[in-house]
């Protein structure tokens, strides 16, 4: 497995454990699994209103704590400075663990522009230890260049929207550029449409693998980290081995070619959506 390392040090495996509408009992359940089936860096937010079952789920789980990394996300509504900390501090409270692995703001929200106040929270939390590192998700690059123009410090994380019909090239290369990981949401879509494309299919065929694992391992070989949700045991292991899987140069080429111009899932511009 070919791990991810950010500018400063974070270390990350090459694909993680989402878990948005994974909740309660039922949700704990599902990430103890998937944590017993070999994934270490687990993926929630404060507005998916279960970082309580996440803790849960750690906390189950048969796995040393200090193995995993525990990621959750500042919603748009706490980006001033102290309504930061304090959700910040709260989410740390939901989880029931001593702190929070990795602390990304959610969107940049930048029509409401608060977003460099939000990171500088960040950075507070990380010093007084609630957090261990800090990052963003959903951040252009003009974002990117401002919180550490206004602050010297450089996000480890950015979170982007990344899957075959929205491939982004260009960011994923301006990360890599900059020594920042590159995290995937959705990055599979959402239903079976790009997992039911027949270049996915072909090449899935070609090495023994489901559609879905083929597109995992064109993530894994393009360097960008991928964040899968089941709560199915055999497909939390399935998802995960794809990480094992080498795609060939011309095979990762096919799949990227599947991008659209519009093949954002929602139309969530990161320019101009807000997300509270």
């Amino acid at each position: 497995m070919t791990e991810r390392r950010s500018h400063d040090g974070l270390v990350l495996p090459p694909i993680g454990f989402g878990t948005y509408r994974l909740n309660g009992a039922a949700g704990a359940a599902a990430v103890a699994s998937g944590i017993e089936a070999g994934y270490r860096l687990i993926d929630s937010a404060f507005n998916y209103e279960n970082e309580g079952a996440v803790g849960r789920g750690v906390r189950d789980a048969a796995v040393d704590r200090d193995e995993l990394i525990v990621t959750s996300k500042l919603p748009g509504r706490h980006h001033e400075y102290d309504a930061a900390l304090r959700t910040i501090e709260e989410s740390v409270f939901r989880t029931g663990l001593d702190r929070i692995d990795l602390y990304l703001i959610h969107w940049p929200n930048p029509v409401s522009g608060d977003f460099v106040a939000a990171w500088r929270a960040l950075i507070e939390a990380r010093e007084r230890g609630l957090v261990r590192h800090i990052g963003v998700s959903n951040f252009l690059p003009e974002h990117l260049e401002r919180v550490e123009a206004e602050t010297g410090v450089l996000p480890s994380v950015n979170q982007i929207e990344l899957h075959p019909f929205f491939p982004q090239e260009e960011q994923l290369a301006y990360h890599r550029e900059r020594g920042i990981i590159t995290e995937a949401w959705s990055p599979v879509g959402r239903g079976p449409t790009m997992a039911a494309e027949p270049v996915v299919r072909r090449i899935a065929e070609a090495h023994g693998i489901s559609p879905v694992q083929a597109i995992l391992a064109w993530h894994v070989a393009r360097g960008a980290v991928p964040i899968p949700k089941s709560a199915d045991p055999g497909r939390q292991a399935e998802n995960l081995r794809a990480s094992g899987v080498r795609l060939s140069a011309e095979e990762v080429a096919e799949i990227t070619a599947l991008g659209r111009p519009d093949g954002r899932l929602k139309d969530q511009d990161p320019a101009v959506y807000e997300e509270f």
